[in-house]
């Protein structure tokens, strides 16, 4: 790696000779697959020669604290050989750059983990979610934030599950709910609260019957409507993004495509793997975690033509075999998150206001617009990958023309 970075042979020998060289150069080698340029990886490469001569690792543990003390030293040298005007530029670079090599080759002495309150219970808590129920790691991920929020609300005196009272949670669930969450929000974390002290009153933790006495803000089934861009601001959103030549664009292109004609949800697109794809037989394998199954969708000519180039233009030869990367090193998978802002800021360039500006709309607007095609609710729920009708019914209050026709229908001839 050495060789290919520098062209002097005394640069070369001395990155060779100097300690640490095959950890060093196993990183850089890291590095390069998560697609840094050659003069990045250069820089890197003389910055970790610095960290290695600094530290004098040996073969034990490197402390945060002596990684500290090394980049003040390094940081005074540059100083008084006028290198740097304060220094600040190559502490904070010393440290970064130790920091995450140490941590790849396994040489850094982590700190103890700083716990909240209740870290145990609550670990023990989703142990048992994961284990005995089965649940889905989302849910658990939910479930724990909300508890860890929680408890970090409350006294000192209170940390004991013991102590807390139903009109605590009662006061917390009101105050979070002033502060802009809305029912289902405030509900959801009720029922976070519910089901980890019916699991504390198995364990003996407090007294039984606590969580019965837990409460929700009730929620009126079907109450509200799926709400997204009309068809015809899904089609324009679709277009502004496949006649430019940026490579954002056209990554997002065909993100855009799965979320909105296949209604995909944001974590099964960021999920999508290269070999998902198959393109000999024409198909697509959704893997949808919350019915833990695999679903296939024939893969349409324009989502083919958006996918192909972007894989030919746009996506980095990697090891990654996730089909949606960043654009820029260090190379990853685009999160849910991600997915989130792509859809948020191409509505925002179309002016578009809906109470949803994230991936979910498109959904909501593929759906509606299948129920416009006049699809059947079970078409529609097989097309979201839902387990039955019962979830798709509130789509059925989109179809403006069947709500007509019900409420023009005369009733007198069966009276």
């Amino acid at each position: 790696m050495f060789e290919t970075l520098f062209s002097y042979a005394k640069v070369v020998a001395r990155h060779r000779n100097g300690p640490q060289a095959e950890a060093r150069e196993r990183f850089l080698l890291h590095c390069a697959e998560q697609g840094l340029s050659r003069a990045t990886l250069a820089q890197l490469a003389s910055e970790l020669l610095v960290v290695a001569q600094g530290l004098h690792m040996g073969r034990r543990q490197i402390t945060a604290q002596e990684i500290g003390l090394a980049a003040d030293r390094w940081a005074t040298h540059q100083k008084r050989h006028k290198r740097a005007r304060t220094g600040e530029w190559s502490r904070r670079w010393f440290i970064a750059t130790a920091t995450s090599w140490l941590r790849f080759i396994g040489r850094m002495k982590l700190s103890p983990n700083k716990t909240g309150p209740f870290a145990d219970e609550i670990e023990q808590f989703a142990a048992f979610m994961r284990d005995e129920r089965g649940l889905a790691a989302a849910t658990i991920r939910n479930r724990c934030w909300h508890l860890a929020t929680f408890f970090d609300s409350l006294p000192i005196q209170k940390r004991s599950l013991s102590r807390i009272s139903l009109e605590e949670i009662d006061t917390y669930l009101a105050r979070q709910g002033d502060h802009g969450w809305c029912r289902v929000s405030v509900s959801s974390a009720a029922d976070a609260f519910r089901n980890f002290f019916l699991y504390a009153e198995h364990q003996q933790w407090c007294a039984t019957g606590f969580a019965d006495g837990i409460s929700a803000p009730r929620i009126f089934r079907q109450e509200g409507l799926p709400r997204g861009p009309a068809w015809d601001e899904v089609q324009r959103l679709i277009t502004t993004t496949g006649d430019s030549e940026a490579a954002r664009d056209i990554r997002d292109h065909a993100i855009l495509m799965f979320l909105a004609i296949y209604g995909l949800r944001s974590g099964e697109v960021a999920h999508l793997l290269l070999e998902d794809i198959d393109w000999e037989h024409e198909i697509i394998r959704v893997t949808r975690p919350k019915q833990r199954r695999i679903q296939t969708y024939p893969l349409t000519y324009v989502v083919g033509e958006a996918i192909l180039r972007y894989l030919r233009e746009v996506r980095p030869s990697c090891s990654r075999r996730e089909l949606f990367l960043t654009l820029k090193a260090p190379l990853r998978p685009l999160s849910p998150s991600g997915m989130y802002y792509v859809v948020k800021s191409r509505l925002d360039l179309l002016r578009w206001r809906g109470p949803g500006l994230g991936p979910h709309c498109l959904r909501h607007a593929c759906a509606c617009h299948l129920v416009a095609s006049g699809f059947s609710l079970k078409q529609i729920g097989d097309h979201l990958g839902h387990r039955s009708t019962y979830a798709t019914r509130i789509y059925a209050k989109t179809d403006l023309g069947g709500l007509r026709r019900v409420a023009e229908f005369d009733l007198r001839g069966l009276l």
